[in-house]
């Protein structure tokens, strides 16, 4: 086989891409900036997320992925095109083979557009693996044993929980909910408090440096700026870490159910298991203080956060394209 072999996580927040032999080779926001004169595409990636609130009204900055679904085929095609002559070339000799991962909990018909947009990007092949499945084998779970293996990816728009065995899921519960959704509560919360206007990279900031799922002992605070709701000038505050606690509580309480949720459906073999070997926390939202604690304490089942979060769906992706003859069987059909 001449052909790469490639593994794609087409996230909300983030693209990634691993190249059998070589591990990740590229993370780039999934952000896309496309002229509305013409809407020809500006830039794509690292350059667009540049852009995001610093544009004329001629320049549209947004995401073509939303939820964990693609919400503008069109131009979610062309990003992913980008990025994949990115990884092997302009014009390569032989297409790549590309294993695509998506939410387990989204429809047919979402599953199809993903597929067809990884065909038009340049794929030869293109196979779709349900990100809870990629995140497990990602995190180096023995998911092929019939052993319970349980998963908590939560990405930017949505968090997926999944009970694993013998290459499959189980169970698995999916809720909506993710750091794009933690980002807007925190933007909610300082409007109501403050009247204060912050961006969403400002609320990134916050939930990045002083965010906690949990108060903290030693209370952090953080300096941020933004447009005052009354006045309408710029203003500064000073925000407390348990502030943003507080401003998380919503988001968090819904992950904290969809992990719960799980649980319930689990059978009693495979919960033993679970208790045992613990639940993986995976995604990028994984990476918040302390949420391995609070979903320990709720659930009363040890969490721990895997060793590299962000990038355990698309590592997953890339054995299991690198293994295609074993997991071809267990990926959906399209």
């Amino acid at each position: 086989m001449f052909e790469k072999q490639i593994g794609i996580d087409l996230g909300t927040v983030n693209v990634l891409v691993y190249v059998a032999g070589k591990g990740v080779v590229l993370q780039e926001p999934s952000v896309v900036a496309v002229s509305t004169r013409d809407s020809k595409i500006v830039a794509v990636g690292a350059d667009a997320a540049d852009m995001i609130g610093r544009v004329p009204e001629s320049i549209k900055v947004f995401r073509p992925v939303r939820d964990g679904v693609i919400a503008d085929y069109f131009v979610t095609t062309s990003m992913l095109r980008h990025f994949i002559r990115k990884v092997v070339g302009r014009n390569p000799l032989f297409r790549p083979q590309v294993m695509m991962s998506s939410p387990k909990g989204i429809t047919s018909v979402e599953r199809r557009a993903v597929y067809d947009a990884a065909i038009n990007a340049g794929a030869k092949e293109a196979y779709l693996i349900s990100e809870p499945l990629a995140a497990a084998y990602g995190a180096g779970l023995p998911i092929h044993t019939p052993t319970g293996n349980m998963v908590v990816d939560m990405g930017g728009g949505t968090t997926e929980s999944a009970v694993i065995s013998m290459n499959d899921i189980v169970v698995w519960s999916s809720v909506r909910v993710g750091g794009n959704r933690i980002d807007r509560a925190i933007i909610n919360y300082i409007r109501k408090k403050y009247n204060l206007i912050i961006g969403d990279q400002t609320a990134e900031e916050l939930k990045i440096q002083i965010g906690s799922a949990t108060p903290l002992e030693d209370e952090l605070t953080l300096e941020v700026r933004g447009r005052d709701q009354v006045k309408g000038l710029p203003r500064t505050i000073t925000v407390t870490s348990e502030e943003v606690t507080e401003a998380m509580a919503e988001p968090m309480r819904a992950i904290i159910n969809t992990v719960k949720q799980t649980l319930e459906k689990t059978p009693p073999e495979l919960a033993s298991d679970i208790i045992d070997r613990g639940i993986v926390l995976t995604g990028g939202a994984a990476q918040l203080r302390n949420i391995d604690a609070l979903l320990t304490k709720e659930t009363g089942v040890p969490c721990y956060v895997a060793e590299n979060p962000i990038a355990c769906v698309v590592i997953g992706a890339g054995l299991a394209m690198e293994n295609l003859e074993v997991m071809r069987r267990f990926l959906p059909e399209i």
